[in-house]
């Protein structure tokens, strides 16, 4: 099949100059099309990316928290309608904080609850960081509890975030942030366990994802790998990774947005379970019309208009994952409701029920080249079909 040997050619050359190393593998209905692995987990070491290696998957956890959460909900645990409230009391009362012209902030109570819906979609008000009113908040606030608390929980940071004004009422826009601390804290209410023990029971186990989780054991240290700063035409190893304090085996804090590692082969496996509707060895994890359900696009057109971004393009965004649109600003060769989502430094899946196919593909490194690498990668896997 051609597009082995183009993604031979494509990653091979990659790797001279961009990530130190990488990985991807291609997979439709149970059969595995591809595996190939390039570079580097450690240039001064010499030692090579194999499928062993470990990589921070940074927002790629969001598509398993997600789906680990939808499982509760085909349980009947929860409605995506219901308010976040009644899962945690102390957002009852949500504020808005508006921006007056002469510059000063005005608070008031926001026009409706924040739905669990809300949370799934990142349309709850409050993102990851910036210049505004509610961001300084946010910042405020984690200083004061790390402060009082040290090494606290997600628990904890949803309490002391209720306090925090969003930017917009819950559903107006799109912002990129915070929902799915809520989601992962939702796992953990209605769940009664850790998320991280949820979703070693309810997926990991079960897909046999033995390489995946949220805090280190065996070897996994071991087998990360080191990631790297690419700057004109240089690769500098990144002492401190953002969140790496988190992988150690007391850390408490385990998020829905960021914080698992994985490898090529463990995510592998998750994506085809659910681009094979929900089904792995003859088991049903999840139903496929939940998984339908999560790749059905949630925005309006003013929150599309939020989620627009060149790396975007042709997407929208469902229960925690961008899906493929139909036919609007198409730029990559799969179906209507391709699913999946990115990582910061580099992690893609690209998950198609229609063609029961599934991508991943792994790197560690800054800027993560992604809309360079991982269109490409998509549409030259796709391209086997």
């Amino acid at each position: 099949m051609a597009g082995k040997e183009y993604l031979d050619t494509f990653l091979s050359d990659l790797v001279k100059t961009g990530p130190a190393g990488c990985g991807c593998a291609v997979a439709r209905d149970g059969e595995l099309l591809y595996e190939n692995y390039f570079g580097y987990a450690d240039l001064e070491k010499k030692k090579k990316i194999t499928a062993d290696s470990v990589y921070r998957q940074y927002s790629a956890t969001k598509v398993l928290v997600c789906t680990g959460a939808m499982m509760l909900y085909e349980r009947g645990k929860f409605l995506l309608n219901d308010p976040i409230y009644e899962y945690f009391p102390e957002w009852k009362h949500t504020m808005v904080a508006e921006t007056q012209e002469d510059g000063a902030i005005r608070l008031r109570e926001a026009k409706r609850p924040i739905e669990v819906r809300d949370c799934f979609s990142m349309a709850m008000g409050i993102g990851y960081g910036g210049p505004e009113y509610t961001h300084q908040m946010m910042e405020k606030s984690r200083a004061q509890l790390a402060a009082s608390i040290g090494d606290y929980t997600l628990r904890d940071d949803i309490r002391a975030m209720a306090s925090v004004p969003v930017m917009f009422d819950p559903g107006e826009h799109w912002l990129y942030g915070f929902g799915h601390e809520l989601v992962a804290g939702l796992i953990e209410a209605v769940s009664g366990k850790s998320v991280g023990q949820f979703l070693k029971e309810a997926l990991f186990d079960p897909l046999e994802m033995k390489n995946t989780g949220y805090h280190y054991f065996g070897d996994i240290r071991e087998r990360m790998v080191t990631p790297y700063q690419l700057e004109d035409g240089k690769r500098t190893p990144i002492a401190y990774s953002m969140f790496d304090e988190r992988f150690e085996e007391n850390a408490k804090y385990e998020a829905g947005g960021a914080g698992l590692f994985s490898t090529i082969p463990d995510y592998l496996r998750f994506s085809q379970m659910m681009a094979c509707g929900g089904v792995w060895k003859g088991e049903q994890l999840i139903g496929r019309k939940t998984i339908d359900l999560m790749r059905t696009n949630q925005l309006n057109d003013q929150q599309l208009k939020d989620f627009a971004a060149p790396y975007l393009d042709g997407y929208g965004y469902g229960l925690g994952v961008r899906t493929r649109l139909d036919g609007r600003r198409a730029t990559g060769n799969t179906s209507v409701g391709e699913f999946g989502w990115t990582g910061y430094m580099g992690t893609y899946v690209a998950i198609d029920p229609t063609e029961r196919m599934s991508v991943v593909y792994m790197h560690n490194s800054v800027p993560n080249m992604e809309q360079y690498v991982h269109h490409r990668v998509r549409d030259i896997a796709f391209g086997m079909l």
